[in-house]
């Protein structure tokens, strides 16, 4: 279930999940991320036709907390950390700084207010996940490249013409605007909606690091299996496992 400091909500089968820290921009700390990854295996568990992931206040999310940043970010985002079946959509106001920018990247669509503003500063601060290489495949070249090695923000009406947002609306109404990509989605045939989404992820390429970040994942969640244990406990014990796939 999500943490406090992100909220599930759903309502006519649009689940809405909010980056709930609005103090500190929404910062992603290790409640936050591993609260986002469990909200996304909600929405994969859930009834949900599609799902809205947007920030509580004034900014969509200030990227990683440096106070106190996250163990792992990785397995908050989706596609890397949670394999997310069904449609995403970002609602974005304010900054989306860092790895907030890589969680827009990841989603299906974006829907940003005219206040949103998107920064990747990485290469200023001196350390990088490297998610962000994937942008390059979604904007043009020389942009995502303004944005990773100039550290340039982007402001929405930028976002809007390079293909990184689908729509901008006024000042604090990025959710309604979401809402209205979601009601559509919701109304379209689950499998096709599955099958389009599975298609396009075999024709976008992944970057080293999301490729790292899939397999070590996967790898960590098969050794912290039940799986696992079973096994272990049966070669001590002498006996034949008994594997239940869990």
């Amino acid at each position: 279930m999500a943490s406090d400091a992100v909220t599930y909500e759903s309502k006519d089968g649009i689940a809405t999940i909010t980056l709930n820290r609005p103090a500190k921009k929404n910062a992603i700390n290790n409640d936050m991320a591993f609260g986002l990854r469990d909200a996304l295996h909600q929405f994969n568990a859930a009834a949900d036709a599609v799902a809205i992931i947007t920030g509580a206040g004034a900014d969509f999310t200030g990227g990683a907390d440096i106070k106190g940043p996250p163990d792992d970010l990785a397995v908050a985002v989706p596609m890397v950390g949670v394999d997310v079946k069904k449609p995403l959509i970002a609602a974005v106001s304010g900054w989306a700084v860092g790895g907030g920018l890589v969680l827009v990247q990841m989603c299906d669509l974006c829907v940003a207010d005219e206040t949103a503003r998107f920064w990747y500063p990485e290469a200023q601060v001196g350390i990088s996940g490297a998610q962000i290489a994937g942008i390059a495949a979604r904007i043009p070249h020389k942009v995502a490249m303004e944005l990773m090695l100039a550290c340039e923000p982007i402001d929405a009406q930028r976002a809007y013409q390079v293909g990184l947002v689908n729509r901008v609306m006024p000042r604090g109404k990025a959710l309604e605007g979401a809402l209205y990509y979601a009601e559509k989605i919701r109304d379209c045939a689950p499998l096709v909606l599955q099958m389009l989404r599975g298609f396009v992820a075999e024709v976008l390429p992944k970057g080293p690091s999301e490729r790292a970040a899939i397999a070590r994942l996967q790898i960590a969640a098969v050794r912290a299996s039940a799986d696992a244990k079973e096994g272990v406990a049966a070669f001590k014990e002498k006996r034949r496992p008994r594997f239940t796939g869990k």
